[in-house]
């Protein structure tokens, strides 16, 4: 097996990008230019914190609890569904799906992005999902289910 160098990696338009989010999170990104395409680490902070809501037009989104839980909000039309997912369980988010995810305390989760022809930039803000994601109390929410 040999092993192949970040600028080989490029040369497939492959590349990694590595960030700390403003609410704490770190991502490990590993991108693939070329289609879009992407696989996401994601390390939440020592206290739970929401993402933003956003959705995309072309990607299909899939996310994977590795440990902790999360629950993850959707939004279509006038309808708002709310899920508790734990380690182990996965979802799926298909394009236009507006969506937010809060994660536990510690938690990590994979996020893969696919799809066919993906923009350069897919991701779209959803200020009204926001609203409402801002308004729920996942500890309780967490013990309650």
């Amino acid at each position: 097996m040999k092993k192949i160098s970040e600028i080989e990696a490029q040369a497939y338009g492959v590349y990694t990008k590595f960030d700390q989010m403003d609410n704490g999170e770190s991502k490990f990104r590993l991108n693939c230019s070329m289609d879009g395409s992407s696989y996401c680490r994601t390390v939440a902070p020592d206290a739970g914190t929401w993402q933003n809501s956003h959705f995309h037009r072309a990607a299909t989104e899939l996310y994977i609890v590795q440990t902790g839980w999360i629950i993850y909000a959707e939004k279509r039309a006038d309808q708002l569904l709310v899920q508790i997912l734990r380690e182990g369980d996965s979802v799926v988010f298909l394009p236009e799906v507006h969506h937010n995810i809060y994660l536990s305390a510690g938690s990590v989760i994979h996020t893969v992005k696919y799809g066919q022809s993906l923009f350069e930039q897919d991701w779209y803000a959803s200020p009204e999902l926001d609203e409402l994601t801002r308004r729920i109390n996942p500890e309780v929410l967490f013990k309650l289910l």
